[in-house]
């Protein structure tokens, strides 16, 4: 087993013979005659060093800035420094002690103290950053299974949300696509409108909760949900519930101990087609009385209902899709949000035409 390190400092050299004598046969002894070189040996074996022992009154550089320089290199949290020195003052103590040094030992040395004093501080400091050690192990740990758990729960709530597709006769990518203009979006209403106060975390929170908003269509009856012409009044009354039953389902899956991504991915299903000027369902909601998070999928979904073929109609290119969300024929939208619209166009554009040239909607 390799020896961990103690670097003794001293101008004196029967200083050190003292010391040396006193540790040399447990550890590394590492000599020094003067603070300069004294830093060098520190960085050498820094990795095997366990105590620093260091006179004050010294040559070149003194202890008092050989211990400023190690606190600079974030050296004293792992190495324990021992002052050895003939000035005991409560004024030297203060200096040290507000430094960072484990403990102050007087001269003339006294070797059996001086050693069991040594071996306190180091077995301290040794359980000290082998706890360390385990905690940030076991942090990591905790952190990687987190990021784990979390893709498998977006793998759940994505797959939740694409079983709608699929009872659509859709290829399963609408989810996927509705997250993508979703992310663009979110992107510029958080550069272009900062006083809706969307952070990081809650536009990757609304991305991910955008799988969800038409999950309530599972409820909708084969002959609705496939129909491939025009609704009758009552079949669109149906439809219309996918919304509210979508909350319901939301809700009844939420953790007992409540969630702000369900919470965030019930709003988003129960409201995302409302309308602005408060034309829409299922309660008349008018101007931001919607939720944020709900008009900005709301915007998404209706982007990639028109880009894309559905059972009842054929799909529109991208430049006539915008036209027809900017002239309202699809209901009202916030005008801060048809900006946003307008400064992504291109990216949205960009990725229905990489998604065709590459056969695929993805």
């Amino acid at each position: 087993m390799e020896l961990k390190t103690i670097v003794i400092v001293d101008d004196v050299e029967v200083n050190r013979a003292v010391l040396k004598e006193v540790f040399k046969h447990e550890y590394a002894i590492v000599e020094a005659c003067d603070g300069e070189e004294a830093l060098q040996m520190i960085r050498k074996y820094q990795d095997s060093l366990v105590m620093v022992l260091l006179d004050i009154i010294m040559p070149k550089v003194n202890g008092i800035e050989v211990v400023k320089q190690m606190k600079e290199w974030n050296m004293l949290e792992q190495i324990p420094v021992i002052l050895i020195t003939e000035d005991g003052s409560w004024k030297m103590r203060d200096i040290g002690y507000t430094l960072g040094v484990s403990d102050i030992i007087g001269k003339p040395i006294e070797a059996s103290v001086t050693k069991k004093r040594v071996q306190n501080i180091i077995s301290l400091f040794q359980h000290k950053n082998e706890q360390e050690r385990l905690i940030k192990k076991q942090t990591e740990e905790l952190i990687t299974k987190s990021r784990m758990l979390n893709e498998i729960n977006n793998r759940i709530i994505d797959t939740l949300g694409t079983v709608v597709e699929f009872r659509s006769m859709e290829s399963g990518l609408h989810v996927f696509r509705i997250k993508h203009f979703t992310k663009i979006l979110l992107s510029y209403v958080q550069s272009m409108y900062p006083e809706y106060g969307i952070t990081d975390e809650m536009a990757n929170m609304i991305t991910a909760a955008s799988s969800l908003h038409d999950v309530g269509k599972i409820s909708i009856p084969d002959s609705v949900l496939l129909k491939p012409g025009r609704l009758t009044n009552e079949e669109f009354e149906l439809m219309k519930t996918h919304s509210m039953r979508g909350y319901d389902v939301i809700e009844a899956i939420k953790p007992i101990d409540g969630s702000a991504f369900f919470d965030c991915a019930r709003d988003i299903a129960k409201y995302h087609h409302e309308k602005y000027d408060g034309r829409g369902y299922p309660e008349g909601l008018v101007g931001d009385e919607i939720p944020i998070s709900a008009q900005i999928v709301s915007i998404a979904d209706v982007y990639d209902a028109l880009t894309h073929e559905r059972c009842y109609k054929k799909a529109y290119l991208p430049e006539i899709a915008l036209d027809m969300i900017y002239n309202g024929e699809c209901g009202a939208f916030n005008p801060k949000l048809i900006n946003c619209l307008k400064a992504a166009s291109e990216e949205f554009t960009e990725f229905i035409e990489h998604s065709e040239h590459a056969g695929t909607d993805d």
